[in-house]
């Protein structure tokens, strides 16, 4: 297995504008985050009252009208909001140097809406994740619909953006990941695998499904079995089965 010294992390892109994420949790956890800036905060009076401690004296009291005026039509902002600057994006090599011998890592291959990869983060925080690629291109960028989505988790999972998915794919490869492509093309259930090491779980577009080199490039293709009533699952819950059977393995509860 080659293994290659960690790089300091990528400023944030040029360009990148400062974003409101809104919502108890993911306001919250950006304030926890050592890592990201905040650059206001609001909150009703009830909500700075009760969250004195996280807001300090940097809370800005508005009335829920004005707070609304400020974030996207019919976001469920709960009272808060804040408006952060861009976290350092993430490195391959950064989340390589810093998995064990049992990991696993999630691919999303050109998977567009930001409520299903805040959805996934979610479940990638839950069970442990080490991390989350999508690609550069034909992914949602970090706005506070996918914070809001992620509940949290945007400020816990390592999220990279690959400018060439195929080479990222070569590169866990190379760090000892052995890759499976969830699909329905696949005939093996995925609880039927060994999923004990280091894993890559790559899922695809929803109707699309994995691109054919994207499919090419893993090591196996598996299925999540469901009823003749619904041939495929969301996304973002097929994300979450996947974590939750290698979190099983990982933990002993149960064998393939």
């Amino acid at each position: 297995m080659r293994h290659r010294p960690p790089r300091p992390p990528r400023p944030a892109r040029a360009g990148r504008q400062p974003t409101w994420l809104y919502g108890r949790h993911p306001v919250l956890a950006a304030l926890a985050n050592p890592d990201r800036r905040v650059e206001k905060i609001l909150a009703t009076k009830d909500i700075a009252d009760r969250h004195a401690a996280e807001f300090g004296n940097r809370v800005q009291v508005v009335t829920r009208e004005e707070l609304a005026q400020r974030l996207p039509p019919g976001a469920v902002h709960q009272g808060m909001a804040a408006l952060v600057a861009p976290l350092e994006e993430a490195a391959l090599e950064d989340i390589l140097a810093r998995c064990g011998e049992d990991a696993l890592v999630l691919v999303l291959d050109q998977v567009t809406d930001p409520h299903n990869v805040g959805a996934v983060l979610r479940s990638a925080a839950a069970f442990g994740v080490a991390g989350l690629v999508v690609t550069e291109r034909n992914a949602p960028a970090d706005t506070g619909v996918l914070a809001k989505s992620a509940s949290g988790a945007l400020e816990l999972v390592p999220l990279v953006r690959a400018v060439n998915l195929a080479r990222t794919l070569d590169q866990l490869k190379e760090a000892g990941f052995w890759l499976y492509g969830l699909d329905e093309r696949g005939d093996t259930p995925i609880g039927t695998v060994d999923l004990r090491g280091r894993v890559g779980i790559v899922l695809g577009a929803e109707g699309e499904g994995l691109r054919r080199l994207t499919a090419e490039k893993c090591d196996r293709l598996v299925t999540i079995p469901t009823t003749a009533a619904l041939a495929a699952l969301n996304v973002s819950n097929a994300a979450a089965v996947a974590a939750y059977e290698w979190a099983c393995r990982r933990q002993g509860l149960h064998r393939p």
